[in-house]
């Protein structure tokens, strides 16, 4: 049986488990370098890129080697799309929404407000148009890009202030992940503050900012936001299964033999499926960890996700307007997203509500 079979019928998990026979690939060693937008003190995010990088060490017995890079190791972390884009990086890993300023349409490939969660995100992209959508409009950029990880559903940050209102936004210097949430929220009278990861403590610290969000629990607990803020809001509602990506210079993927570009989707495949297991096994344990330290963790009100409903969908019609890759990506996307809500109105909404009332 040779290599791709072999993927195909035993799933990647058995290749690695097992240690598949030496292979004969028609490609020389080959070296590449990763750059992701991540600290390297989160192993959840951040080690999406390792789970990737050893996978395809491993699967073409060490001819294949990436070196994986934190942000700001080798370029700034919201500057990796233009390193794989000119080619000095062979490849990244981040998340498409911080591009944004370069085009809204980058958001559609991780999140937008009100969007899909974890599992309607992988069907769009796997069974609907997503990924050929998004593949179609990455290629401008020198791009072709695969899942590489996923949150599941976010909180809504840490404050300094408690948030009763939609006017309590106003004013507020808020971090936030990317341009398309900063201009739902300026909207609501915010002021968004663009800051990689490793900075959002000291800046929480010093008073630069007056709230940030990041992920969830485990990444907000390592990062220590809860010594310094102590308002934990939910959900995060720009964030409902931000998709994290890998995007590589579409020269140094069409260079790869066959045998290297399905190990390639093979160990994207495998990291993307292991961060949002690993961020649902960790979460748990930290959130209770962090409600025991005195954290004071609170639901948005209703007035509020309403407030930032309407602002969020104004701010869609002008995308809309503005930019036509925008507007025939998420009109695609929405199209597809109403099935997904009408289907997890029953099975799952029903499912999950009952058992969260249930003592186990």
């Amino acid at each position: 049986m040779d290599r791709r079979s072999l993927i195909k019928h035993a799933g990647i998990a058995g290749v690695l488990a097992t240690g598949a026979a030496p292979a004969v690939f028609a490609q020389a060693s080959i070296r590449w370098r990763l750059a992701s937008s991540f600290p390297k003190s989160l192993d959840t995010i951040y080690g999406g890129a390792e789970v990737f990088a050893r996978a395809v060490k491993t699967m073409t017995n060490g001819r294949f080697d990436i070196s994986v890079h934190a942000g700001g190791e080798l370029m700034p972390a919201f500057g990796v799309v233009d390193a794989v884009q000119g080619g000095s990086v062979e490849m990244a890993h981040t998340v498409p929404y911080y591009f944004y300023g370069k085009s809204p349409a980058f958001a559609l490939g991780s999140a937008i407000p009100f969007g899909f969660n974890s599992r309607q995100m992988s069907a769009w992209m796997q069974h609907g148009n997503g990924r050929k959508l998004m593949n179609e409009f990455y290629g401008g950029f020198n791009m072709v890009s695969f899942a590489g990880g996923n949150t599941g559903t976010q909180m809504g940050g840490w404050y300094l202030r408690e948030i009763k209102s939609p006017s309590d936004f106003k004013g507020m210097k808020m971090r936030l992940g990317g341009g398309l949430v900063g201009d739902v929220m300026a909207k609501l009278g915010a002021i968004p503050q663009s800051i990689p990861g490793g900075e959002i403590y000291q800046a929480l610290q010093k008073g630069t900012i007056d709230a940030a969000e990041w992920v969830g629990p485990y990444d907000d607990q390592k990062l220590g936001f809860h010594k310094v803020a102590p308002y934990y809001y939910y959900p995060g509602w720009w964030e409902g299964g931000p998709e994290v990506d890998f995007f590589i210079n579409r020269k140094a993927f069409d260079g790869l033999s066959a045998d290297y570009k399905l190990i390639v989707e093979a160990a994207a495949a495998l990291a993307h499926s292991d961060m949002l297991a690993k961020y649902d096994a960790l979460n748990p344990t930290a959130l209770k960890q962090l409600v025991a330290a005195k954290t004071k963790v609170l639901p948005f009100s209703q007035a509020v996700m309403d407030a930032s409903f309407k602002a969020s969908m104004d701010v869609f019609a002008e995308n809309d307007a503005k930019s036509p890759e925008w507007k025939k990506i998420y009109g695609d996307m929405r199209n597809f997203q109403r099935d997904q809500i009408l289907w997890f109105r029953f099975a799952e909404a029903r499912y999950d509500t009952f058992m969260s009332a249930q003592k186990i």
